[in-house]
């Protein structure tokens, strides 16, 4: 059976987050080519702001993000990071994984579904943001 995965919800991403995210997907093209691409494509559909602290809901690089795994309901906070920062075991994401590049760009109560490396379907909803500090 052919999975359909839901509509892509709308993101917005600040203007100095989506140039760094751009080149780095484009520096991990050739070493993790399905992740670097699927975030170039969050980018390209997101909208560009130049500023995020008005929207204090947004998930954006370094903040903290609890969402819910809708597969398995369970919660976890996380903070978004750019690859060199992150540690699986002090909660840090990496924005070149999977679910980074899915939450950036997302707000409070939205949700996401993404195809993972291996074929199997996610989908995410967030649930709280603290900005970073």
């Amino acid at each position: 059976m052919t999975h359909v995965a839901a509509a892509l919800p709308p993101i917005v991403i600040p203007a100095p987050d989506a140039e760094r995210l751009v080149l780095l997907a484009h520096a991990a093209a050739h070493q993790n080519p399905a992740t670097a691409d699927y975030l170039l494509r969050e980018i390209e559909r997101a909208s560009v702001v130049d500023r995020a602290e008005s929207l204090p809901d947004l998930v954006t690089m370094g903040c903290e993000v609890e969402f819910r795994d809708d597969i398995t309901g369970q919660d976890r906070w996380v903070t978004l990071v750019y690859p060199q920062d992150a540690d699986v075991t002090t909660g840090k994401v990496s924005v070149l994984s999977p679910i980074g590049a899915a939450l950036i760009g997302l707000s409070v109560g939205q949700s996401i579904e993404f195809q993972t490396p291996s074929g199997g379907w996610r989908s995410l909803t967030v649930l709280r943001v603290r900005p970073k500090v």
